[in-house]
C-alpha cells in the first residue's frame, strides 16, 4: 500500500549483537513526515536517534520494518539504487562535516552534482556557495576553513542537487554556540527558500524549538510526538 507521506517508517527495528545477546538500538518505530515539514528528533545520547536518521537515509538497513520515501519502500533497494536515491532526492548533513580533505570547497559541492549528471553542475555549485556566503572561499581546502565554514560547505553540498528531503545529524554539535546558531539559521533559511523537508537530530532543546514538530526518543523507542504521547500500535 502506498504512503501519502513523503517519509515514513513502519515498525522499524534495529538490533546488533553484543557479546552473547542482541542489543536493541531501535524498537518498533512508527513515524510519518509530510512534505515541507521541519521535524526535530530529540533524545539523550544512546537513544537511537542517529541510527534512525541513518536508516531513513538508506545509509544502513533495518533488522525489520520498513522505510518508505514517497511511498516507495527502500530497504529492498540494492546499493546502486540506494546511492542514486541519496544523490538525487535525499541530502545529508553530518555533525563531523564529512568533507573530502583533498578537494576544495567548490569541488566538494560539485562532486555529488557530477555523479548524478546534474545539468549546469558548475554553475549550481557556485550558486549554492554564494547562498551560504562562501563564494570567496570556494578554492580553499577544508583544512583552510574554520569549523563553521566547513559546515556551511556541507550545507551547500547537501542542498546542491535540490533534494526534496534533507536529513541533518547534530549539524551544530561540533560548533561553538554562536557559530552553531549561525549555521542553524542558514540551514533553516535554505530549507525555507528551497521548500525542502527537513529532519533534524539534536539533543539541544533550543535547536528543536525551531521545528514544526518535536519527536522524542528514549531507549530506542519513540515516546512522544510534539509533546503528545504516541498511541500504541493496534497490532502490538
Amino acid at each position: 500500500m502506498n504512503s501519502p507521506h513523503q517519509l515514513e517508517c513502519r515498525a522499524l527495528t534495529k538490533t546488533l549483537p553484543s557479546g552473547a545477546r542482541m542489543l536493541t538500538i531501535l524498537d518498533g518505530i512508527d513515524l510519518a513526515i509530510d512534505a515541507g515539514e521541519l521535524v526535530a528528533v530529540l533524545g539523550p545520547s544512546g537513544s537511537g536517534k542517529s541510527t534512525l536518521l541513518g536508516l531513513l537515509a538508506g545509509l544502513d538497513r533495518p533488522t525489520s520494518g520498513s522505510v518508505l520515501v514517497d511511498g516507495r519502500p527502500i530497504e529492498g533497494l540494492d546499493e546502486d539504487e540506494l546511492a542514486l536515491l541519496r544523490r538525487s532526492r535525499i541530502g545529508f548533513v553530518f555533525q563531523s562535516f564529512q568533507l573530502l580533505g583533498n578537494l576544495t570547497a567548490r569541488e566538494n559541492v560539485l562532486t555529488p552534482l557530477e555523479l548524478t549528471g546534474f545539468a549546469g553542475a558548475r554553475e549550481r555549485a557556485d550558486e549554492v556557495l554564494r547562498e551560504v556566503g562562501l563564494a570567496d572561499r570556494a578554492h580553499h581546502y577544508p583544512s583552510q576553513l574554520s569549523g563553521g565554514e566547513q559546515q556551511r560547505v556541507a550545507v551547500a553540498r547537501a542542498f546542491a542537487p535540490r533534494p526534496t528531503l534533507l536529513l541533518a545529524d547534530e549539524p551544530t554539535g561540533n560548533l561553538d554556540s554562536e557559530t552553531g546558531e549561525r549555521v542553524l539559521q542558514l540551514l533553516l533559511d535554505m530549507r525555507e527558500r528551497h521548500g525542502t523537508t527537513l529532519v533534524l537530530v539534536t539533543h539541544d532543546q533550543a535547536v528543536a524549538s525551531r521545528a514544526d514538530r518535536q519527536v522524542h526518543m528514549i531507549g530506542g523507542k519513540l515516546v512522544s510526538d510534539t509533546g503528545a504521547p504516541v498511541q500504541p500500535r493496534s497490532d502490538a
